[in-house]
């Protein structure tokens, strides 16, 4: 296991378009006795309701979603572009049919019984603070219903309380 230090939020200085975008990061979220972990390269970091927060969306069908629905906290876990490949990996293969953070070549850790993927170089630790199904009615433009969800296929945006954040 690495050895990850406690990083003081207000000393952060990340580009969250490169981060999330174009690096991406993995939505890890369970227990000591299962979690799993995907993916993700849509979401943000800000402020809301007096509180450092990151946003995060999960389309219903992601075994990860159930994890995230039954728990209290959840990780973000960003990783350095060597892991790329992984990462594309843990994007395309299901938790339910295997184990694909082992399968990945990665390993979990957990920060006060949260579940994050060790091989990262910077951890979000989050409480989860709400979650709003996205549904066609709320889309303003037209065009995403069809460019993004013509298979129904929805989103849950949750929003989510940065506790603790870790750098190694």
């Amino acid at each position: 296991m690495h050895t990850f230090q406690p990083y003081p939020i207000d000393l952060m200085e990340m580009n969250p378009f490169t981060k999330i975008g174009k690096e991406w990061m993995l939505i890890t979220a369970g227990d000591e006795k299962k979690a799993n972990t995907m993916t993700a390269s849509w979401g943000g970091v800000g402020v809301l309701w007096g509180k450092n927060v990151v946003y995060i969306f999960v389309r219903d069908t992601r075994y990860t979603k159930e994890f995230i629905d039954n728990g209290e906290t959840f990780s973000l876990t960003f990783l350095d572009e060597s892991n790329k490949g992984a990462l594309k990996y843990l994007g395309a293969v299901s938790g339910r049919d295997e184990n694909k953070i082992e399968n990945a070549r990665m390993h979990l850790d957990y920060c006060k019984d949260t579940p994050y993927i060790d091989e990262g170089n910077l951890v979000f630790i989050c409480r989860k603070l709400s979650a709003t199904k996205m549904t066609p009615d709320q889309f303003i433009d037209s065009s995403i219903e069809s460019s993004w969800y013509a298979d129904g296929n929805l989103h849950t945006m949750y929003v989510g309380e940065i506790l603790e954040v870790l750098a190694r």
